[in-house]
C-alpha cells in the first residue's frame, strides 16, 4: 500500500525550489479528478436537488426497461469495483440486481423518481449519505465537455471566474464586541483556487482574542483548504487526516502546512458552530480540531458525511457521487460517517453563535487579569445577555426619560425611544435594564439615563474603552 503526503501550492520565495511539489502532485490520479472537477460535481448536485425533482417538461420523460435494467447492472459494476467498502458494494449490487428481477423498479419510469428509488436502496444499505443516483443530462453532457476539454487553461479560468462571483464561498468576515473574529464560509474551496480570500479573511482574525468559524451552512469541500485554514491555527507541524482510497489502495495524509501567507495564531481560542447540514469537508474540519483539543464545538451534531466522492457517468440520463475513499483520523483511526460530530455545547443551531459568545467571553475572562481586557469582555458579555434576556420597558418610564439633554435628545415614537445626538443619525434604543440602552448600528457606545428622584436628569455616555462623558437636561 502506498502512502502519500500532501503539500501546498504555497512557499516563500526563498523555499520554493525545496517545496516544488504542488497541491496536486502526489496525489491519487482519482483525487486529482475529482479536484478538477468538483465545481462541475456541485452544479451537478445543485441542479438535480439532490435528485428531488426535475425541469419542467412539456411532455414527461419516461425511463424505458430496457434503460432501468442498464443502469442497475452498471451501478452494480462500478460498486464493486470502485465503492469503499467491497463488502457493503456487493451486498448494495446484489440489492438492485434482486429488485429489478423482482419488478421492484417497474412503476418508477419517471427519472428523477428512478433515481431516488435507487438512492434510496443504496442507502438502506450503505447508510453513506455520499452516495446518490442522480438524473441531469444537461450536467453529465457539461461535466463529459469539461472533463475530455483539451484547453484546460480555459477551463481554470472558467473555474475561477465562478468561484470569484461567489468570493470562494467566504459570506462574513468581522470583529465583533470583545475583540471575538467571526469567519463565516460557506465552502472549502479548493485551495489553489481560494487560498488569497482565505488568507486575506485569516489576516482580519489576526490580532483578535478568539475566532469564531461558523459551518452552520458549510456542505464541504476540499481537504486542501481545510489544511491551509488549519495550518493557522496550529504552531507544530500536526497531522490532520488521513484518506484511504480502494481504487488505487492508497494512503493520504494531510498534515500542516509549512507556510501560509501573514500571520499564524497558535494561541487564539477557537470555536466551530454546527448544524445538521454541517457536512463532509465541513466535518473534517470540525473533527480534525475536535480531536486536536484545539477548537471548542458549539451547536447541532453534524450530518455524518465522511467518505470523499467522485462523480461517475452511468450513461447519458444518469450519474452517481460515488465515495471511493474514507477518512481515518490520525487520534482516533476512525471518521465521523453516519454518526456525525457531537458538539460540546449542543444547542439548536439558530442559538449557536451566542451561546459561543458566552462561553467565548467567560473564558477570555478567566484567563486574565488586565483590568482593560475584563471591561472589553464584560461589555462584550453584557450587550449578548441584553439581546438573549430583553428588557422590556414601560410607556411611563420611557415617557419620562425623552427630553432635551444639551447636544442629546431623547424622543418616545410608536412605542420606541429613539436617540440622536446633534448632527447625526437617529438611533432606537435597546433596553439593557432599566437605565442603560445599547444600539445596534454603534455598538462602541451605549447610553445611561441618571435619575433622581424619579425624574432624568442627565444622560451619561459610555465607550468600549472605558470613557464617559455626561449631559445635562436642558429640555
Amino acid at each position: 500500500m502506498k502512502h502519500l503526503q500532501s503539500l501546498a501550492p504555497f512557499a516563500p520565495a526563498s523555499r520554493a525550489k525545496n517545496l516544488s511539489v504542488t497541491l496536486m502532485q502526489g496525489v491519487p490520479k482519482i483525487y486529482r479528478k475529482m479536484e478538477a472537477n468538483s465545481r462541475i460535481i456541485l452544479a451537478f448536485l445543485v441542479f438535480i436537488g439532490l435528485s428531488a425533482g426535475l425541469k419542467a417538461q412539456d411532455k414527461p420523460l419516461q425511463v424505458s426497461s430496457e434503460e432501468q435494467a442498464l443502469v442497475v447492472d452498471s451501478l452494480a459494476i462500478m460498486l464493486n469495483r470502485e465503492y469503499v467498502f467491497p463488502e457493503k458494494a456487493k451486498e448494495m449490487g446484489d440489492l438492485l440486481r434482486k429488485n429489478l428481477k423482482d419488478g421492484v423498479y417497474k412503476e418508477d419510469t419517471e427519472p428523477g423518481k428512478f433515481g431516488d428509488k435507487l438512492t434510496a436502496d443504496l442507502q438502506s444499505v450503505s447508510h453513506d449519505l455520499h452516495l446518490r443516483v442522480m438524473y441531469g443530462p444537461e450536467e453529465i453532457a457539461e461535466y463529459r465537455k469539461q472533463t475530455e476539454n483539451a484547453d484546460k487553461k480555459a477551463v481554470e479560468e472558467e473555474t475561477m471566474k465562478d468561484l470569484g462571483a461567489r468570493n470562494f464561498g467566504f459570506k462574513e468576515v468581522k470583529i465583533l464586541d470583545g475583540n471575538i473574529g467571526y469567519l463565516k464560509f460557506n465552502s472549502f474551496v479548493d485551495a489553489k483556487y481560494g487560498a488569497p480570500t482565505a488568507a486575506a479573511a485569516m489576516q482580519m482574525m489576526a490580532y483578535t482574542d478568539a475566532i469564531i468559524f461558523d459551518l452552520r451552512d458549510n456542505g464541504g469541500g476540499s481537504p486542501s483548504m481545510i489544511q491551509f485554514i488549519t495550518t493557522y491555527l496550529m504552531d507544530d507541524y500536526t497531522h490532520l487526516n488521513t484518506f484511504y482510497w480502494r481504487p488505487t489502495d492508497e494512503l493520504q495524509q494531510f498534515w500542516t502546512l509549512p507556510y501560509v501567507p501573514g500571520k499564524i495564531m497558535p494561541k487564539v481560542d477557537v470555536y466551530v458552530l454546527t448544524s445538521n447540514r454541517t457536512f463532509s469537508g465541513a466535518e473534517e474540519f470540525t473533527y480534525n480540531l475536535k480531536n486536536l483539543k484545539r477548537a471548542v464545538i458549539v451547536g447541532e451534531v453534524t450530518g455524518g458525511g465522511a467518505h470523499p466522492v467522485e462523480l461517475m457517468i452511468i450513461n447519458d440520463n444518469f450519474g452517481i457521487s460515488m465515495p471511493k475513499g474514507r477518512a481515518i483520523n490520525p487520534i482516533t483511526k476512525t471518521n465521523w460517517e453516519g454518526t456525525g460530530i457531537t458538539p460540546d455545547y449542543q444547542v439548536a443551531a439558530p442559538a449557536a453563535l451566542d451561546k459561543a459568545l458566552e462561553v467565548a467571553f467567560d473564558s477570555l475572562m478567566s484567563k486574565t487579569d488586565d483590568p482593560e481586557k475584563k471591561f472589553r469582555y464584560q461589555w462584550g458579555l453584557d450587550g449578548l445577555q441584553a439581546k438573549t434576556n430583553p428588557t422590556k420597558l414601560e410607556e411611563p418610564v420611557m415617557k419620562k426619560y425623552a427630553g432635551v439633554y444639551d447636544i442629546r435628545t431623547i424622543t418616545y415614537e410608536n412605542g420606541n425611544l429613539y436617540y440622536q445626538r446633534e448632527g447625526r443619525p437617529k438611533y432606537r434604543m435597546i433596553p439593557m435594564n432599566e437605565t442603560t440602552f445599547m444600539f445596534d448600528e454603534i455598538s462602541y457606545f451605549r447610553l445611561k439615563v441618571i435619575v433622581e428622584n424619579g425624574k432624568a436628569i442627565a444622560l451619561e455616555g459610555l465607550y468600549d474603552n472605558g470613557g464617559t462623558d455626561k449631559n445635562l437636561r436642558t429640555k
